[in-house]
């Protein structure tokens, strides 16, 4: 019978947790549309796990040993990144609904950038 120990349970353990979540599962590959823009899906990675074991008296060396292990991974998307024209926000997976301050926080960097192409149209125009 091969020898198993608690530490071969654990190693064991985290590897297959390893190969299950890497950094794609979090950050996804970016996906380009036709006119430029760039989205790129955010996760949130949650794993645990838990081991056991117990070592049992026995006149044959390495014959007894018990144990147990055990794990579980959520993903859960929490975004988009968009980037188009050089500028990027976060487009949420919002369940909730979000206040007016938060709304207004999220909407920022695109009233900002209608502005700046406001006063720069009038800009153009004017000479």
């Amino acid at each position: 019978m091969a020898e198993c120990t608690l530490n071969e349970v654990m190693k064991t353990t985290m590897d297959k947790i390893r190969s299950m979540v890497d950094v794609n599962t979090i950050i996804g590959d970016a996906i380009t549309t036709p006119d430029g823009t760039t989205i790129i899906p955010i996760s949130k990675v949650s794993f645990g796990f838990a081991t056991g074991g117990s070592d049992f008296d026995s006149k044959k060396e390495g014959v007894n040993f018990g144990g147990g292990t055990g794990a579980g991974v959520t993903i859960k998307p929490e975004g988009f990144l968009v980037v188009n024209d050089g500028n990027v926000r976060l487009v949420p997976m919002a369940v909730a609904p979000s206040t007016t301050l938060d709304r207004l926080v999220e909407l920022l960097p695109e009233i900002i950038t209608k502005v700046e192409g406001y006063f720069k149209k009038n800009k153009k125009e004017a000479e």
